[in-house]
């Protein structure tokens, strides 16, 4: 079959590399793609939010699957387009998608399904917003209740710190993604992300990981899109997984199709543990990045199976067989990020490395110019390892690190500490 990926980051360079090694895979596209998924998928330049030159793209080629990866075509509604002209398509829709493009109503979904979660107020006016916030006092959380690519998240140690969060929200910092805010109780405990996929009916568990936000070794600096992750998470026990599974996942999945918008895709579970307890942080509507790279890494070829079975309505009895192994990936970013950074600096040493099924690096803001390979985002490789503990595919995935000559970019080294 010809499948389409939609998406240039690590994410949809990993769900390319796992989908190509499938027999079920002939041509494999990617819009708009970067330098390293051009190595396994033909890359085109289509704007991936643009559902007229999507679906005359597929016409034109004869594309019989569409994976959406990232957010901002699904909040779009270009999954629901694909449908309606009749194309089988890996993602939810416009109004499943408000699951990760409004906070306030991921709330209200957890109010109605009694799914537990933080405490929290919703604000649209800046005043009423902080004096919720002198109410509750610190610590608190601080979200835009929009889309803000992974950074309008703020978590509030003091007071002073919370009141200034919301007059960057309201004063434009996250754009339109600011115009409303939610504000939450500080939840202690463990964090982790659990990923099922879900046809609408029926859930199917596909993977746990934990993600290392902070920018710098120790948990230190601003919140980030990521800098490194693992799967398993250890924390994630089958009991906890069982229990996410019955008090949270389910019920929204049933809460979503009472309402007539039933949630068909990969659905990312934010959690917080504390004494055996789980409760949601939050709901994003597509695979994690950089979870999906150690997810993909450890699925391989069989990804591809999952996902068509969520498409095709067809979950229930389906099984994912995982080998008896961990994955970890550390993000290489440019200095600076995720303040200002220089781009167009290049990338040197790739070829040291020795690809294969225990090491793979995923492209997430890379082009080719003249012959060189340059960083163009902030956010740029995820060197991704396997082993048969999480030691060995740490120790993989560093050496890999040390190969690659890109003096302008920074790594943190403690990826995997918590578990380790």
């Amino acid at each position: 079959m010809n499948i389409l990926i939609l998406g240039s980051g690590g994410r949809e360079h990993a769900l390319a590399w796992a989908v190509r090694q499938n027999p079920k895979c002939d041509l494999l596209f990617c819009a708009p793609g970067n330098a390293g998924i051009a190595n396994v998928a033909n890359c085109v330049a289509l704007d991936p939010e643009d559902s007229a030159e999507v679906l005359e793209f597929c016409s034109d080629n004869a594309v019989d699957f569409v994976i959406i990866g990232p957010e901002a075509p699904l909040a779009a509604g270009v999954a629901d387009d694909l449908r309606d002209a009749g194309i089988l398509t890996f993602g939810p829709s416009k109004a499943a998608a408000r699951l990760e493009a409004s906070k306030a109503f991921t709330k209200e979904i957890c109010d109605a399904c009694k799914a537990p979660t933080s405490a929290y107020g919703h604000f649209a006016d800046a005043e009423a917003a902080k004096a919720y916030i002198r109410m509750q006092g610190a610590p608190i959380v601080v979200k835009a209740d929009g889309l803000a690519a992974g950074k309008g998240v703020i978590v509030a140690m003091d007071e002073q710190t919370a009141l200034d969060a919301i007059d960057d929200m309201f004063g434009g910092s996250f754009g339109t993604a600011g115009a409303e805010v939610v504000i939450e109780e500080f939840m202690e405990g463990e964090e982790a992300s659990f990923f099922v996929l879900s046809d609408g009916t029926s859930v199917l568990p596909i993977g746990t990981a934990q993600d290392h936000k902070r920018a710098y070794d120790g948990d230190q600096g601003p919140n980030t899109g990521g800098m490194g992750a693992y799967s398993p998470a250890p924390v994630l026990t089958e009991a906890l997984v069982q229990k996410t599974l019955d008090e949270i996942v389910q019920p929204t999945i049933d809460e979503m199709a009472k309402r007539g918008t039933p949630y068909e895709g990969v659905l990312y579970v934010g959690l917080m543990i504390k004494d055996g307890q789980p409760r949601l942080v939050e709901y994003n509507v597509r695979f994690g990045d950089p979870e999906c790279q150690v997810l993909m890494m450890r699925l391989g070829a069989q990804a591809l199976d999952a996902l068509l079975a969520c498409a095709e309505h067809r979950l229930a009895g389906h099984q994912i067989h995982w080998a008896d192994d961990h994955a970890l990936t550390v993000v290489l970013a440019a200095r600076g990020y995720p303040g200002t950074y220089q781009k167009g600096t290049e990338i040197k040493g790739l070829d040291r490395l020795r690809y294969g099924s225990k090491l793979h690096v995923f492209h997430a803001g890379t082009k080719v110019d003249q012959a060189k390979l340059v960083a163009i985002g902030g956010r740029v490789l995820n060197v991704t390892a396997r082993g048969a503990s999480l030691q060995e595919a740490r120790d993989r995935a560093y050496a890999a690190v040390e190969l690659i000559d890109w003096p302008e970019g920074f790594y943190r080294t403690d990826i995997g500490w918590r578990a380790l």
